[in-house]
């Protein structure tokens, strides 16, 4: 049980971490290459009540934010790996106040959202959120002809799929199959990682545009075709088509959300709220603006789902679109049997903390 120190200040935190190594079930074939593991960082910042708040740091290089190495090299800086307040040790880590806990750069996106999800967390746990559908990320390439149906018995509804990953044309066929495969109830979401050219983006959407009004699962929308480079061409593609267009890597960081935005988009951006800053930050700029908003995943553990899906979530008031964090069946590892997290409980928590201790310890 934690006591309350009364000899350190309540504007003082001390944090602990452990990084994390995370195979994935199978490679994960993107536009941007094959993903075999997921690297991240998970925080404890507690205070001298005994409070606790866990967050996480899960970089995506690829999509702007800073690298695994920096955010650990980071966390060495800034936060050596402390004792809690209360336990007797020989030498007590130096308390840190909350503006320096705060003082992130926006260099590293991921951290700025670990930290200060943590400190929300310990201020105020999330309750656990209500039901609500997620988008199934399908496996690349000719499988998913036959990956939706297990999904779709427990009750997954809309779907993604990766495209701009093989030649156009096999991806073209296997996308009619797919969509004639599919219930007419489903949804089907494209997404390019800004991997197609002008010409291959135009023919993507002019089929998406005939099939819309087909007897078959509908395109919800084609996410990212061109790189965030070609921001006018994404900008006319949008008014040229009848499929909408969602902005992704274009959005990826805080700084990149706010640039699109005073350029002109009014459209669907999918918001990895992990990689995307301060959470707060983020959160005002999305309602000031009523942002039509995916809320994404970057494959991050149940800590950072739990602060989006119980924090993020409930506190953005135009009702989200389906969200996409269909993505635990991805992996199956020493943290994969505490996905049930959302519940929200002190022990899944801990056991959280507690695989990854020993997890640290073994490696």
């Amino acid at each position: 049980m934690n006591y309350p120190n009364p000899s350190i200040p309540d504007s003082v935190y001390q944090v602990d971490y452990r990084p994390y190594r995370r195979q994935f079930r199978e490679p994960l074939r993107t536009r941007h290459g094959i993903w075999r593991e997921r690297q991240g960082i998970i925080l404890q910042v507690f205070d001298p009540r005994g409070r606790v708040g866990l967050g996480e740091i899960a970089p995506l290089p690829w999509f702007g934010s800073e690298t695994w190495e920096q955010a650990l090299a980071w966390c060495e800086t800034r936060y050596a790996p402390a004792p809690r307040f209360l336990q007797e040790t020989e030498g007590l880590v130096s308390e840190i106040p909350e503006s320096d806990l705060l003082d992130i750069p926006d260099s590293h996106p991921a951290c700025q959202f670990g930290v200060e999800s943590a400190l929300m967390m310990l201020r105020s746990p999330p309750i656990p959120p209500a039901p609500v559908p997620h988008c199934y990320l399908l496996p690349t390439g000719a499988i998913a002809l036959q990956s939706w149906q297990q999904p779709w018995q427990v009750g997954s509804r809309t779907f993604k799929w990766k495209i701009g990953v093989t030649s156009v044309t096999e991806e073209l066929a296997w996308c009619k199959q797919l969509l004639q495969a599919l219930p007419p109830t489903a949804t089907l979401r494209l997404d390019a990682n800004g991997g197609l050219d002008w010409d291959t983006a135009c023919h993507w959407l002019e089929m998406c545009d005939r099939l819309s009004s087909a007897n078959h699962a509908s395109i919800e929308f084609l996410e990212q075709p061109l790189p965030p480079s070609q921001f006018a061409d994404l900008l006319a593609l949008s008014q040229r088509f009848q499929t909408a267009i969602a902005l992704d890597e274009s959005v990826s960081t805080f700084q990149q959300l706010q640039t699109c935005y005073e350029r002109g988009w009014r459209g669907i951006v999918v918001i990895k709220a992990a990689i995307a800053g301060f959470p707060s930050r983020l959160l005002q700029f999305c309602q000031a603006h009523q942002l039509d908003v995916v809320w994404s995943s970057v494959f991050e553990t149940a800590i950072a789902r739990q602060f989006i899906l119980g924090h993020m979530v409930p506190a953005f008031t135009p009702k989200p679109r389906t969200l996409g964090f269909g993505v635990q069946q991805w992996f199956t590892d020493y943290l994969s049997q505490h996905n049930n997290v959302e519940n929200n409980t002190e022990n899944n928590t801990e056991n959280v903390w507690m695989s990854l201790c020993e997890q640290y310890q073994k490696s």
